[in-house]
This record gives structure tokens, sequence and C-alpha cells, in this order.
């Protein structure tokens, strides 16, 4: 990797095949241990790192050093050999963040009545400053707009410390990529954006992701490097919003758009494929590309349309699902209120046990409100996440019989697609996942 990268200048990447600097004997701490934090944590413990995961909650970090994990991409396994090589420990302790010679900031930064809430991020610098020795390496991970690194992190950490960030610590931010439950894409060979305040800093950032990753790709600063994960999020978001706003309007006209994304993705060049939901769910794309547009209006004083746009279309599909069951409903001549209506998976995303922003859980609020009888079938997530009056129950022909509606939410694996068009009398799949029948109607 080229490190004199100059400002203004695009990203450069370092050869794949580049000698990983060693490990041996430095000391790595994780300020928070959730699927971002984690995976770093178990991948710098098998590089040599002797690693600290610092997480405020009493309860993950009980589990974590019982060898118990609670983040799809990390098998207990993986967990238990960590613990077991003696390089591994969750501490809710500040005072076990002493002594590091790298720390990597990976807390929620989540949306307070639409502004930034870096409340986390601030915490885990004053943490860190107090700790913070000369030469160690300071990296932010947390979604957040561009500046955050320079005008808040570095301040905090100078101020707790009595160091100055360049010449005497090294600071620089990395977006987090971490897509749960992609079995081909994970965190060693998805390349890893870095940056660093300067030169030297960049350096030590580069020189720590290279130890764990596959490839590094360097650019011209924190705020690029801050920048282009809004920039990843953001364009998926408005593409979302896209063909959910066509999957509404093709309804109406009676066009069939599953049809039609189908057709247009078998041309070569210049498309690419998203399809339709009931919402966007996660911290990623409900939430950061509002962080851009925050930041758009607070420093310039403009709207940036298109993120406000997409944010209305996503928002409102989960109304949107419940117009559309309200229609089959009443073609069956049966009402909302009173109606047993079975929900098929309430996670955000596929095969994950993550709830965050589910529009799922929104749509089942909805249902309720309006007196439909709501259960729900998901092995992955926790019965603590939701709504109060559904029921979680599993999936069998009993329980699909009884439902006078199903509703195809999130497609895990785990489901029985052909169990659900045998015996449901009534299906809206959201995802089209299942097989045709009269019976079913796609979003």
């Amino acid at each position: 990797m080229d490190l004199k990268t100059p400002a203004g200048h695009g990203p450069t990447e370092g050869p794949e095949s580049k000698a990983q600097p060693t490990a041996h004997g430095r000391r790595l701490v994780l300020m928070g241990q959730g699927y971002v934090g984690l995976p770093v944590a178990m991948q710098a413990v098998a590089r040599g790192y002797s690693v600290v995961g610092f997480d405020p909650d009493e309860a993950r970090v009980k589990r974590l050093n019982a060898g118990e994990s609670y983040v799809e991409d990390i098998t207990d396994a993986v967990l238990q050999q960590a613990l077991a090589s003696g390089r591994y420990r969750a501490t809710t302790q500040e005072r076990d963040c002493a002594g590091f010679d790298v720390a990597v900031i990976t807390v929620p930064t989540p949306l307070r009545e639409g502004v930034p809430d870096l409340s986390y991020i601030e915490a885990s610098a004053r943490t860190l400053g107090r700790y913070l020795r000369p030469g160690a390496t300071v990296v932010l991970e947390s979604t957040t707009y561009p500046g955050t690194t320079e005008e808040l992190v570095k301040p905090v950490l100078e101020e707790m410390s009595g160091l100055v960030g360049g010449p005497d610590f090294h600071l620089g931010y990395s977006p987090e990529r971490i897509d749960p439950g992609n079995p081909k894409w994970g965190f060693v060979n998805t390349p890893k954006v870095v940056s660093g305040i300067d030169e030297a800093s960049l350096a030590a950032v580069d020189g720590f992701y290279a130890s764990l990753v596959d490839r590094t790709v360097a650019v011209a600063g924190p705020k690029e490097a801050e920048l282009t994960k809004l920039l990843e999020n953001t364009f998926r978001h408005v593409n979302v919003a896209l063909v959910n706003e066509l999957a509404m309007f093709a309804g109406d006209l009676g066009i069939d758009v599953w049809s039609a994304i189908d057709a247009a993705t078998t041309k070569p060049f210049g498309y690419m494929r998203f399809t339709p939901g009931p919402g966007v769910g996660g911290h990623c794309l409900p939430i950061d590309p509002s962080y851009l547009s925050w930041r758009v209006r607070r420093s310039l004083g403009h709207t940036f349309r298109f993120v406000e746009l997409a944010n209305d279309v996503n928002d409102h599909m989960p109304d949107y699902v419940v117009r559309r069951l309200t229609y089959g409903l009443n073609r069956r001549r049966k009402p909302v209120n009173g109606s047993r209506v079975l929900l098929l998976g309430l996670a955000y995303k596929r095969n994950t046990s993550d709830s965050r922003e589910s529009p799922s859980l929104v749509v089942a609020e909805r249902l309720l409100s309006l007196g439909a009888v709501v259960r729900a079938v998901d092995t992955h997530v926790a019965l603590g996440v939701l709504p109060e009056g559904i029921e979680l129950v599993s999936l069998t022909a009993e329980e699909l019989r009884a439902a006078d509606a199903v509703v195809m939410l999130t497609d895990h694996d785990d489901f029985d697609l052909d169990l659900v068009v045998a015996h449901a009398p009534y299906v809206l799949d959201t995802r089209r996942v299942l097989p045709p029948a009269d019976h079913v109607e796609c979003l």
C-alpha cells in the first residue's frame, strides 16, 4: 500500500499477498463486543494479539466469558478457543483497558429523534484517553458523519490524556463492513478501508488491519473514510426505496414487478438487482444515510433530497404491507380486527437474530393496533425483543391451518416453505420465496 496518498486522491490498495505484521505481545482493546467488535476480537486473537473486549453490558460479558456467543458469525467453539488461549477476555471494568497498544471503538451510534447520538463514542474515547500512552493507536469503526474522528474523538483523547494526536499517538477511522450471516464475505476477506489523521497514523492503522485481513484500501483521510461508509449504505437505501415504490405502483396497476425485476437482471451491464420487501432494518439502512443527511443540513443548510425521499418510502413499507394484508382478508370476507395472523420472521435479515429497526416488528405493532391476534415464528430472535401481545410459536401444520393469514416477512432458511403453502389458507409473501399457488400473493 502507498502510505503517501495525497489529499484529494482516490484510494490505494495493499497487495493481497503482503506479509502480515507481527502481533506477538501486542495488546488490543475492543470497545464494544457486538456483531462488529466480537469478530474483530476473535480474528485478533487468532493472529496473536492479547485482546480485551470491553462492554458495559454485564449479561453480555458473562456470556462471553462462559464461552457462549450471541453473534451468529462467531461460533461457541471459536469463542471457547479464544478463551482457552488465555489471550481473550471480556470485561465491564474500565481499568482493564490500561496498557493497550491498539484500541478500536465499535459502539452503537443510534439516532435520537433524527439527531445522531454519539454519546457511546464519546464515552469510549474518554475511557481510552485515561489509559492512552505515547505511540498507541486508536481507531474508530462506528458508523458516523464525516468529521467525527477529528472533531470529537481526537479532542476528547487529547483532553483526557494530555497527549497530542499525531505527534504523540496515532488516530484513524476504518468503517465496519460486517454483513451478518453472509456466508461468502466476512471480516477477513472483505477489503478494509483505512485512514489516519496524518501519514504516521495511516501507517499504524493500515499495519494493524493488514495483520488481520486480506486486503486494505487507504483513503486520503478520516472524512473520506467516514463518507465511504455512508455512501455504501445510502446507495443501497436509495435503490431499495426505488424498487419498493415500484412494487407499490405496479401492484395498483396490476403489473408483476418481480417479473420485471427478473427480466432487468438479465442485462449484463448498467443494472444491479434490488428487490422489494416489507421495509429496511438493522443499523445501516434505516439510520446511516440519515447521518449524512443531518450533516449536510447542519453544515450546509441544504436538504439531501434523495435520502429524505428514500426514508419516506422505506419507512412506510410496513404500512403498505398491512394495507395489502387488509385487502387480502377483505376479499375473503374477514376483517383484520379479530383475525389470527401468523408472521414468519421477525429479524430484519434472514438467518440472523438481529431485530434492530426491523420492519417486521412495525408490521406486528400495526396489526395489533388494528385488533388482530398476532403470532410469530422465528427461531433466531430472543423473546425479549417481541412487542407486547405477540406469542412466539413453532411452525406447524396446525398453527398454519389455524391462521386466517400468514405473512412471510423474513425468509430464514429453516422455514419449511412447502409446509406453509400446503396448510396456510392465505399467504402474503413479501420476499417472493414461496412456491406459486392460488392462495399465495406476492408483495
